[in-house]
């Protein structure tokens, strides 16, 4: 019997996969993966609550598996699966749409976010219920915990909700997740803002560094960075671009704020930026090699291994919720 608390958590495969997925969540996931019983998806379902290009969306769901296994994520400790190979996921979305509330939807920033541009009147309804879909991906397995960044614990909040109240009405089905936060699963910010956070869809590629960006590349993107008034390396809420920035140096280098403070004493910016650049190179040179090896179809194989092994868990979940709810099965 496996005594092991479970972790759930996933990536869409859209936009450019980058430092602030690795620092912030798939890092992270490698050190839990011996500590949790830990399910990694690929989140496709989620991808498509925007427009997507279908050639390029099958391209990205194995260009996350590439990553999360070129990172460290062993098949052999961990689940890695696509979410739209176990069908449960969307079924149990349905059930949770049917009582979840307008209000509690509404209130959900992200979606504020994603329709700035365009508008609330553009958006599609996927867009919408998108965090119900969330809550069933968590609830399906039965997740005690849910390691996410605080721009995602809204979600896990209104998980937590719809599992309640599906308890409540239906009896005890769902283990009721909590937030998981370390203090490694920081936020990076945009290297052009540090104001938002760095994002796969970011309109500018200086916004962000892919994990597939060369040496060359980086390099430029991070003498483009914003930094900060003054020339003094310090680390300080009142200079928030530096702050970033040496949030993402003590991410590939394991080095304190503290540390690299002194290792800049007296330099100026181009130094520091000259080393931190150097620092996301051999950070992400094992990755990318990694990355490189993998073939598509021994990808596949694992996410398929992967799916396998789960479903038998959301299918078990799914016959006590359609149970539960009064469905003949």
């Amino acid at each position: 019997m496996n005594l092991k608390k479970r972790i759930f958590s996933g990536i869409q495969p859209s936009g450019n996969l980058h430092i602030g997925n690795y620092l912030g969540a798939i890092k992270n996931w490698v050190k839990l993966q011996d500590e949790f019983e830990s399910i990694f998806c690929v989140v496709d379902m989620h991808a498509i609550t925007v427009p997507q290009n279908p050639e390029e969306l099958k391209k990205k769901t194995i260009e996350i598996a590439k990553a999360y296994l070129a990172s460290g994520i062993d098949p052999k400790k961990s689940s890695i699966f696509i979410q739209s190979h176990v069908q449960e996921h969307a079924e149990l979305a349905w059930v949770l749409n049917t009582i979840g509330k307008m209000p509690e939807l509404d209130k959900m920033t992200q979606f504020k976010d994603k329709t700035q541009s365009g508008g609330r009147e553009s958006a599609g309804v996927g867009l919408y219920v998108y965090p119900v879909l969330m809550a069933a991906d968590i609830l399906l397995y039965d997740a005690d915990k849910v390691p996410v960044g605080e721009d995602q614990v809204q979600h896990v909040e209104l998980t937590r909700t719809l599992g309640k109240r599906f308890n409540s009405k239906f009896g005890d089905t769902f283990v009721i997740p909590e937030p998981f936060i370390t203090k490694e699963g920081m936020r990076i910010m945009g290297l052009d803002n540090p104001a938002k956070k760095m994002s796969k869809s970011a309109a500018s590629e200086y916004n962000y560094i892919a994990l597939t960006d060369n040496a060359d590349t980086i390099r430029k993107k991070i003498k483009k960075a914003v930094t900060d008034s003054g020339t003094e390396i310090v680390y300080s809420d009142k200079k928030p671009a530096l702050e970033n920035l040496i949030n993402i140096y003590c991410g590939f280098s394991d080095k304190s704020p503290q540390e690299i403070e002194k290792m800049y004493a007296g330099k100026g910016y181009a130094d520091f930026k000259n080393g931190l650049a150097d620092a996301i190179i051999e950070g992400l040179k094992p990755i990318q090699e990694k990355m490189k090896s993998l073939s598509d179809e021994e990808v596949l194989k694992i996410l398929q291994e992967g799916a396998g092994k789960v479903r038998p868990i959301a299918k078990k979940k799914m016959d006590e919720v359609k149970e539960r709810i009064g469905f003949i099965n």
